[in-house]
């Protein structure tokens, strides 16, 4: 099992959270896992609080976080240790089909009403032996589009929308859109650099996610539903 508690000091120089503050997140939390079940997103077992605290309980799940902080941060990420350099080396077509399982898991969030927030590498589990990806740590996904109050939000700049840097700027599934064009960026080009001589994916699925990660809103698809059926399309043509 895999245990997550609020309720501690933290002595994380870049935490500017409290206790309370944690322990409200992660009870928050629970009904987003419990709505948003599936076989991509790994599973809340039970919840309950302690004396000072708050623990939710998850099933283990086997693979390595693709953002592992203590082997991650350049230029160690580019290292055959880090697991994100050992995925980056799996073949094109198995980082398609980890991709296409975070489509497939985004719609669902989208058809059920939900807005992912933080979404980044930290948040993605792949299991190298099976070729299969889980998804984790989704505290903060969001029931509806909201207005961004913060300027900017949680998460990595690498997977970030224009509109999570902006305050007073709609969150939604148009900015969940950019999200995941970021995402496929990640696993299939250059990250930040977004350039076709950086992309293993071939021309067609290059199109789909550079039109996702437009700068503009309005240039985007609408929602992740209609970039999942462009990217099935461009897929099919490879």
């Amino acid at each position: 099992m895999f245990v997550k508690y609020a309720g501690a000091r933290t002595i994380h120089a870049n935490h500017t959270g409290s206790p309370p503050e944690a322990i409200r997140n992660l009870k928050s939390s629970v009904s987003v896992y419990e709505d948003l079940g599936h076989d991509t997103l790994i599973q809340l077992t039970d919840h309950f609080a302690t004396d000072q605290g708050y623990v939710c309980v998850f099933d283990w799940v086997e693979g390595e976080n693709l953002h592992n902080h203590w082997n991650f941060p350049p230029p160690a990420k580019y290292e055959p240790r880090s697991p994100y350099y050992q995925f980056r080396q799996f073949p094109v077509k198995a980082r398609i089909g980890a991709m296409e399982q975070i489509l497939d898991f985004h719609i669902e969030v989208e058809r059920r009403g939900y807005v992912a927030v933080d979404l980044y590498d930290g948040s993605l589990i792949y299991d190298f032996d099976k070729s299969f990806m889980k998804i984790c740590d989704i505290d903060l996904y969001r029931k509806g589009a909201f207005i961004n109050t913060m300027g900017r939000m949680w998460g990595s700049s690498r997977f970030m929308s224009p509109e999570e840097f902006e305050l007073g700027a709609p969150i939604d599934a148009v900015t969940n859109v950019f999200n995941m064009g970021a995402t496929a960026f990640a696993l299939l080009g250059g990250e930040k650099d977004r350039s076709y001589d950086r992309w293993d994916a071939g021309e067609a699925l290059f199109q789909v996610v550079i039109r996702a990660v437009n700068a503009d809103r309005t240039q985007r698809y609408v929602t992740i539903a209609e970039l999942g059926e462009a990217w099935k399309e461009a897929a099919v043509q490879r």
